[in-house]
């Protein structure tokens, strides 16, 4: 198949676990250009029992392991193949998809450093008819580095702008900036939490996996003892490059800093969403002082509140959503991973080493192939 002609899907689910996003891209001079999209949503006792395991809270034996592997698998197949049916596109048109998976553990740091993601890419290759590109975060483990982020790359493809230094602000379940230089510098870090400490504690409140426009947050007031101990976390003065999750900033470690019992539980939320733009917006200071735009992705965008805030703490700087720019900001990290899965079949390297702290270039994700026709 001519490559310039072909479409790549990416699939991810991200930190908060809230669908999985899917996407079918053409390229253009190496250049993703968004074709469909689709969000896909999590059966909720599978979304509860991942989001279990990734905040530590139960343990998960050999058996389960393998079952759960599968059962991930088969949802993001199913969001593959409703964005085909969706989008009247036939399977053979499509060169590869890339599946990042569901991460349930990041530890990239430590004696033995690893990260894992869950989604069986055989189970996708097989239900879909397509190659799949998986695994795309251990090869840069592998190589010293954080296997996070991989999207500073895409971003400075898509948004760097000669002359003027700008941030792209990912608000996921954590959040993550790149800093795009002036002089053409990349530098990319995760800052801390963002939706996953707040959706966690409305969940927790009200039995509702999110704040729908921050509107429990808004209805609180800030505890600035609270907020203080928690901006005390070493995490926060950690220099780049650093990268986290669930596993290290979940409730646990919010009870671990308060008698959360002696707190109105809308001041902990008020709190939480403090928490997310104070550390973003010291990350953004200290490392992109002369930035002159911060251009917003992900499902915090959504968040009417917390992007307030924000706007409030960055000025003068400019806060926009990249859809500014045309980027779809709720689909700029499913792209990514069409895009890396095309990296990896062209043997292009995905990572940015001096985002990631690799020792060099690596070429990411390992091909699982599409069952092979049976001759006519």
């Amino acid at each position: 198949m001519d490559d310039a002609s072909a479409l790549y899907l990416g699939l991810i689910s991200g930190t908060s676990a809230d669908s999985i996003d899917a996407v079918l891209a053409s390229f253009n001079r190496g250049v993703p250009q968004l074709q469909a999209s689709h969000s896909h949503s999590w059966p909720p006792d599978l979304r509860r029992r991942m989001l279990a395991l990734a905040q530590g809270e139960t343990a998960l034996d050999l058996d389960t392991f393998g079952r759960l592997d599968v059962q991930i698998g088969r949802c993001f197949a199913d969001a593959a193949l409703q964005l085909l049916e969706r989008s009247g596109t036939p399977a053979s048109a499509v060169r590869a998809i890339g599946s990042h998976g569901q991460t349930l553990r990041h530890r990239p740091t430590g004696a033995y450093p690893f990260t894992l993601q869950l989604g069986d890419p055989s189970v996708i290759a097989e239900r879909c008819g397509i190659d799949v590109v998986a695994d795309f975060r251990r090869p840069d483990v592998a190589a010293g580095g954080q296997g996070a982020p991989l999207l500073p790359a895409l971003h400075a493809m898509l948004l760097a702008r000669p002359g003027h230094a700008r941030v792209v602000l990912n608000l996921g379940g954590i959040a993550n900036i790149t800093v795009l230089g002036a002089d053409g510098r990349v530098v990319g870090f995760d800052t801390g939490p963002a939706n996953g400490l707040l959706d966690a504690w409305h969940l927790r409140q009200h039995g509702e996996p999110f704040d729908r426009d921050g509107a429990y947050a808004a209805s609180g007031r800030v505890d600035t003892g609270l907020l203080g101990t928690l901006l005390a976390d070493p995490y926060f003065t950690l220099p780049p490059p650093k990268s986290t999750g669930r596993e290290y900033f979940h409730l646990d470690w919010l009870a671990a800093h308060a008698p959360l019992a002696a707190l109105d539980p809308a001041d902990v939320q008020a709190t939480l969403l403090e928490l997310t733009a104070r550390s973003v917006a010291a990350a953004i200071a200290q490392h992109a002082p002369q930035a002159e735009e911060v251009l917003a992705c992900g499902g915090g965008v959504h968040n009417g509140a917390l992007m307030r805030r924000l706007g409030e703490l960055l000025a003068p700087r400019v806060l926009l959503g990249t859809s500014r720019y045309g980027i779809d900001p709720d689909f700029l990290e499913a792209t990514a991973f069409a895009w890396l899965a095309r990296q990896r079949l062209l043997g292009l390297p995905g990572n940015l080493p001096a985002v990631t702290g690799a020792r060099g270039p690596r070429i990411l994700g390992a091909i699982y192939s599409a069952p092979v026709a049976p001759p006519a």
